[in-house]
């Protein structure tokens, strides 16, 4: 999974799997900036992050390892402007960031261009949001790319950064299906598997600024799969959508096209039943450390391997029902967002001026 990993020394840290893989990076790619006493940060011209009126246009831009998505919205999330671009390669996606930008920003009527007031662009990988630092992506292929204000001088508004699961994790916790509720858990799930933990209605960052790598708990040691991250029987070498796709032919010889086929086969295919069984015994694995140490209310799975519904939502509450004996098991729902959480969140992050 992924693309070709840097060898890092004993101790690295892992960061930024959602739908693209995974990013690893080297202890001195972590940020060293200190981040405000909430982990919130600052839009890059400096102006104090302040929800926006209602009356007032935002730029989102959700950034992945093979497509960038943005969108102009209104408060009410109707879309102006809607486009999409290729990733390049290296650097050169922040070029095609700003691109996509003018694009979007072009198309609107002049009155509606007026209106636009903030925009905010969501990073995989390590990012460095006190000192606008794109730091490292092992998928798109940066190091160290120095945001600044290359998008506010460009697009002539204030641009906030941020990273992407933290976005998406942030979305379905405060406007989705976790709304209302303090502690919940967000899992997104796809080529990669990482999420939020919100903790008596705060989320929790780590010192250096990122969020849940839950897909690299390993749950296999024995006889376990090697994981890109350097590890052995991590939760993602099982439960990814590309580790379904992958442990299906294995198991059969027979090529699919995703995960979603075999979840679409497990009613007619024992071995679709039985490769969706322990990817499910492998995130429940991975998640139950969490639930008995957060006690979170809701396990919210987002991303596009949660397309596939009750199919996966009912074994895995069954599965962390089974593991739980001290505290109670958490419901288990899907995301409002889906597969949209990223570029939804940046919106919204984009309006709000804060993760809060």
């Amino acid at each position: 999974m992924g693309t070709e990993q840097p060898r890092a020394p004993s101790g690295a840290s892992v960061s930024g799997s959602r739908g693209t893989g995974t990013d690893r990076a080297c202890p001195g790619d972590r940020p060293t900036a200190r981040r405000g006493s909430a982990g919130q940060p600052t839009d890059i011209l400096g102006a104090a992050a302040r929800a926006l009126p209602d009356d007032v246009l935002v730029l989102g831009m959700d950034v992945g390892g093979t497509t960038i998505k943005g969108e102009i919205t209104d408060a009410g999330g109707a879309a102006l402007a809607v486009g999409t671009v290729a990733t390049p390669h290296g650097p050169a996606a922040f070029d095609a960031m700003g691109e996509l930008g003018d694009r979007l920003l072009g198309g609107l009527p002049e009155s509606d261009r007026r209106r636009v007031r903030r925009a905010a662009v969501v990073l995989p990988g390590i990012v460095d949001t006190a000192r606008s630092v794109a730091v490292f992506s092992s998928n798109v292929g940066w190091r160290d790319v120095h945001v600044g204000d290359r998008f506010p001088e460009r697009w002539g508004v204030p641009t906030l950064i941020e990273h992407d699961v933290a976005v998406a994790g942030w979305a379905e916790w405060r406007y989705g299906a976790g709304q209302g509720h303090e502690n919940v858990c967000v899992v997104i799930l796809g080529t990669g598997i990482s999420g939020t933990l919100s903790v008596g209605g705060r989320l929790v960052r780590s010192s250096y600024g990122q969020v849940g790598e839950y897909g690299h708990v390993p749950v296999r040691r024995a006889g376990g799969l090697p994981c890109p991250c350097g590890n052995t029987g991590c939760v993602e070498t099982v439960a990814s959508g590309a580790a379904i796709a992958r442990a299906y032919t294995r198991r059969t010889g027979r090529e699919t096209s995703g995960a979603a086929e075999v979840f679409a086969l497990m009613s007619t295919d024992p071995d679709a039943a039985a490769v969706v069984a322990d990817a499910v015994d492998a995130l429940a694995d991975g998640l139950v450390g969490i639930v008995h140490a957060a006690c979170p209310e809701l396990v919210v799975l987002g991303g596009g391997l949660a397309g596939a519904g009750a199919a996966l939502t009912d074994p895995l509450h069954r599965a962390l029902s089974d593991r739980l004996r001290l505290v109670p098991a958490p419901r288990v729902v899907l995301g409002r967002f889906g597969a949209r959480a990223g570029l939804a969140g940046a919106a919204l992050f984009a309006r709000s001026g804060a993760l809060t």
